[in-house]
């Protein structure tokens, strides 16, 4: 829990020093990654229960949905199923996580749902390209959320054991520093074991 902490202390404060450590991340969640839903507990109601709250704050459904760190995809697919006229893209750093997200779609013949591998850090999509962008158990990469997040858009960030969760960021950082990039914070609250904040990116002035 002390070294998740830190990353995402890092992350939120310091993100320039992010390359030190992002090759060790990745390797131990590559490890991780066969098994990982049974030991985690991934994708069960309770993991999933502040995402549930929190798609319920979103003020307008999406069409071009993010998650960012989906690991083996638990999040993504409950997004997918909640917003299904949405296009739902997932990026993890860890290749073998994404390998097993890949392993849980079904036949989808349009690609309405698709992995890939990434870094938070430099998210590889165009600027304003989402209009939700939802992470779980996550450091929070503030910057590259806002640029690929349109004007209007809205922003899901959980933890599924709030601050017990070993990546979590306090509340009080989220809401400031998505305020000083334009992103204003609609809701945040409990649900189950964890914790979720929703925010909502200005419209710039005409």
């Amino acid at each position: 829990m002390v070294i998740g902490r830190l990353i995402c202390r890092i992350v939120a404060h310091a993100p320039w020093l992010w390359p030190v450590v992002n090759k060790r991340v990745m390797g131990f969640f590559d490890a991780q990654a066969r098994g990982w839903d049974t030991r985690t507990d991934a994708g069960s109601p309770a993991h999933l229960a502040p995402l549930a709250a929190a798609v319920l704050k979103v003020p307008a459904r999406p069409e071009r949905l993010l998650d960012v760190g989906c690991g083996t995809g638990a999040a993504t697919l409950f997004l997918a199923r909640e917003y299904p006229q949405a296009r739902v893209r997932g990026v993890d750093l860890s290749p073998r996580m994404i390998k097993e997200a890949n392993n849980k779609i079904g036949l989808d013949p349009e690609a309405r749902v698709a992995f890939r591998a990434g870094d938070a850090s430099k998210l590889p999509y165009p600027d304003q390209n989402f209009d939700l962008v939802s992470q779980t158990n996550m450091p929070i990469f503030f910057a590259e959320i806002d640029r690929v997040l349109r004007p209007g858009g809205s922003v899901i960030i959980t933890s599924s054991s709030g601050q017990e969760t070993p990546f979590s960021t306090p509340e009080k950082t989220v809401i400031r520093k998505f305020d000083r990039l334009g992103i204003s914070m609609i809701e945040t609250g409990v649900a189950g074991r964890g914790e979720f904040y929703v925010g909502r990116k200005r419209e710039k002035p005409q």
